[in-house]
């Protein structure tokens, strides 16, 4: 009997397509027109009644009711003329009907409340002087037997109030009920719109986020692959060119690079089969979600677990002997090269306390490489000293694959706050056949990903002398 939030609802393309005026839905139309057409009948019976009081025309009398009860039709346009209407026509005591539901509209409508309660207390009071009037009359046409009893004094005004009360205080309650439950609806359906267009937009920004991740971790296995696996293999591809070269002349020595480049191989695959395990590991204790609070390994643990696996892993070369996996020498098949077993990548990752066996790798590679350490020897954290060594790993492997017998130095500094590196060589020697190592560009751009990704500076190009120059500086916190 009110508009209530559903009502005012128009719902799909038939809302879109009807037009019901005022009303929101076709029920809606159909409760007030069945209303004013009960009002209209009510006033018209009433007329008659009205028109013999005030000795008028009875039809006259029933036109006015059924015109004065047909005005509830426009009740949730305009409850207020309704009121009104009901009001002025109290004297004539037509509109009981009409006045009920006329109250119970304007409570539940959102008209101010000092309007409702102004025209509420109109009515109160027209209907209350009406039941006096009227109870007065019929009292004193009654044959009363106890004539100590009158009822002019307290009875009649107590019962008229009582009855003008029980006629206009339940409309108005539930009519402000009714208003303030529609209020409530509404107020919860645009929560929940609005909650509705914060949860889609927080399922976008994690679409997003999810994807950059992903993106984000494919970078980063790439990386990760081509630093691990790369110099290893450029390292072979350079001692294979140069077995090919000195195969005639050296055929004791061409038998050791051959050893050597088979573990190189051998490593190299066993590098890559490790990470690629570790990548496809799964736990048989968790699902594909994991546990609560269960994350996955970080990346890192990628790397740490293929050097751990190379250094432990054991090769028989062709040429007899056994060598130890991570070994870079050309020093033949008699014993471990100097050097390997101080490349030792703990826990963390590769340490920078590997740098001189990595410099070892590349000068057993046939190339002059100085290392220099200026400032005080420190340890930093883990991702500071992998990416340092990472660094100064590929720019090794850029040598081996662009400057074919270059001389080469590699700086590590420590400084107060930061650590620096830099690995310069000069130009390629054109008596040194090149190895012909292809190359995929992704050299330089996964060292300026790792050190500007510790908030450090990468800068890298050739030098006046016709070489080229990789420099990067990491920031260390304090107190590491």
């Amino acid at each position: 009997m009110t508009a209530t939030g559903a009502d005012q609802d128009v719902t799909g393309a038939r809302g879109a397509q009807r037009s019901w005026w005022w009303w929101g839905k076709r029920r809606s139309v159909a409760l007030d027109v069945g209303l004013a057409v009960v009002s209209a009948l009510e006033c018209g019976l009433e007329g008659v009644a009205f028109a013999h009081r005030v000795s008028l025309p009875v039809p006259l009398g029933v036109l006015v009711g059924l015109a004065v009860g047909s005005v509830l039709v426009v009740r949730r346009r305009w409850p207020i003329t309704v009121v009104l209407f009901s009001v002025a026509m109290a004297p004539a005591e037509m509109g009981f009907l009409m006045g009920i539901v006329g109250l119970y509209t304007l409570a539940a409508s959102d008209v101010p409340r000092r309007f409702t309660a102004a025209l509420a207390g109109m009515s109160t009071l027209a209907t209350f002087v009406v039941m006096v009037a009227r109870m007065r009359e019929d009292v004193a046409q009654a044959d009363l037997d106890q004539q100590d009893f009158d009822p002019s004094g307290w009875y009649v005004p107590m019962v008229s109030a009582f009855m003008t009360l029980g006629l206009n205080a339940p409309p108005v309650l539930f009519g402000l009920y009714i208003g303030a439950r529609r209020r409530l609806m509404e107020s919860l359906r645009e929560r929940a719109d609005s909650l509705e267009q914060e949860l889609s937009l927080l399922a976008d920004r994690a679409e997003q986020q999810a994807q950059w991740a992903r993106q984000e971790e494919r970078r980063r296995i790439a990386r990760e692959m081509h630093d691990v696996v790369a110099h290893r293999v450029s390292l072979m591809v350079v001692h294979a060119a140069a077995l090919q070269a000195v195969a005639p002349k050296d055929p004791q020595k061409a038998v050791r690079n051959a050893a050597l480049v088979g573990d190189m191989g051998r490593q190299a695959l066993t590098e890559l089969r490790e990470m690629l395990g570790v990548l496809r590991e799964e736990s048989p204790a968790v699902g594909p979600a994991g546990p609560a609070g269960w994350e996955a390994p970080p990346l890192a643990a990628v790397g740490r677990a293929a050097a751990a696996a190379a250094e432990a892993a054991v090769s028989v070369g062709p040429a007899g002997p056994q060598v130890p996996v991570g070994s870079m020498g050309s020093g033949g098949p008699a014993g471990p090269v100097p050097g390997a077993d101080v490349v030792a990548e703990g826990i963390d990752g590769p340490r920078l306390e590997a740098l001189e066996a990595l410099v070892e790798q590349s000068r057993q590679a046939g190339a002059v490489v100085e290392f220099v350490v200026m400032g005080e020897v420190r340890a930093y954290g883990p991702a500071v000293e992998q990416t340092a060594y990472r660094v100064v790993q590929e720019a090794l492997t850029n040598v081996h694959k662009h400057a074919a017998g270059a001389e080469v130095v590699v700086r590590l500094a420590h400084r107060g706050e930061e650590v620096a590196m830099q690995v310069e060589n000069g130009p390629s020697d054109a008596s040194v056949v090149a190895a012909d190592l292809p190359s995929g560009g992704n050299g330089l751009v996964g060292m300026r990903e790792r050190v500007t990704r510790l908030g450090g500076v990468f800068v890298s190009g050739p030098t006046d002398a016709g070489g080229f120059r990789v420099s990067a500086v990491l920031p260390v916190p304090v107190g590491a």
